[in-house]
């Protein structure tokens, strides 16, 4: 308890610049829709003169922007963006900043098995992503609910609003894996970013190509929000591919983190 304490506490101002910026960012784009919604006819043509290769890669749904679904769906792809470098962020620090800090040597000569304080980190890093998803979905419902011009559906709106959630999930899984792989991280933040950009590049080329197999290689074509909003389901194989994922990169993270050589000061 004390270690998972210690950790939540370690990254207590991450969690909070992470939550404000994200709630920020969904008040930004909410209070943009009243606008969007009224003019709603002028964006869409403005939209069709896009090419339509960019506006798959961007997400953009031209017949639905004027909803608050349509425009949700479409705003949502920066915030999972950004709820995504939050989550590699702490998948990639959980193991690294023991050595980047030079405390692995004094964390590892405690009474306390490598399992336990993987499990502590671990935890705590959960932690940290339940608590920003709280606020999130808290300030994303009351947007909603405050410029939304019509009824819309509420289960749809949490299916899409928990995706954030769930990709956060992978990330951290992600992050995890490459932070007891690699050697030696100087710097997490670079990492992180250049992971993410590139899954979400690929997610533009799977988008504009229409290849169903690219969609398998980025987390961020799992939940395709269309899909959620026509079906009301989320798709049961890219469901079972990420929770494949989860668990495997968890459960091959442990048993290295168990056996691997920590370097010290």
């Amino acid at each position: 308890m004390n270690m998972y304490l210690h950790e939540l506490k370690a990254y207590r101002k991450s969690t909070i610049i992470w939550t404000l910026s994200l709630v920020g960012l969904t008040v930004l784009f909410f209070s943009m829709f009243p606008a969007i919604s009224q003019e709603a006819e002028e964006f869409k043509k403005v939209m069709e003169g896009f090419p339509e290769a960019i506006r798959l890669a961007l997400g953009l749904s031209v017949e639905n922007i004027g909803s608050i679904l349509g425009f949700y769906s479409y705003v949502f792809l920066y915030i999972s963006l950004c709820g995504a470098i939050q989550a590699m962020n702490l998948g990639v620090s959980i193991v690294s900043k023991e050595v980047r800090e030079k405390t692995a040597d004094f964390l590892l000569t405690k009474p306390v098995t490598r399992t336990q304080i993987m499990t502590a980190k671990l935890l705590a890093a959960l932690t940290s992503l339940v608590i920003t998803n709280v606020f999130y979905l808290a300030a994303a419902t009351t947007m909603a609910s405050l410029v939304a011009t019509q009824e819309y559906s509420t289960k749809i709106f949490l299916m899409i609003s928990l995706t954030l959630f769930f990709l956060q999930l992978i990330f951290l899984a992600l992050g995890i894996i490459i932070s007891i792989v690699a050697p030696r991280i100087k710097s997490v933040l670079p990492i992180s970013l250049a992971t993410v950009f590139t899954f979400f590049i690929i997610s533009a080329l799977a988008s504009t190509t229409g290849d169903d197999a690219l969609r398998y290689l980025t987390p961020f074509k799992y939940f395709d929000l269309a899909y959620i909003m026509k079906n009301s389901t989320y798709e049961a194989s890219f469901i079972i591919v990420a929770i494949g994922f989860i668990a495997a990169a968890i459960t091959v993270s442990y048993f290295i983190y168990s056996r691997k050589d920590i370097h010290a000061v």
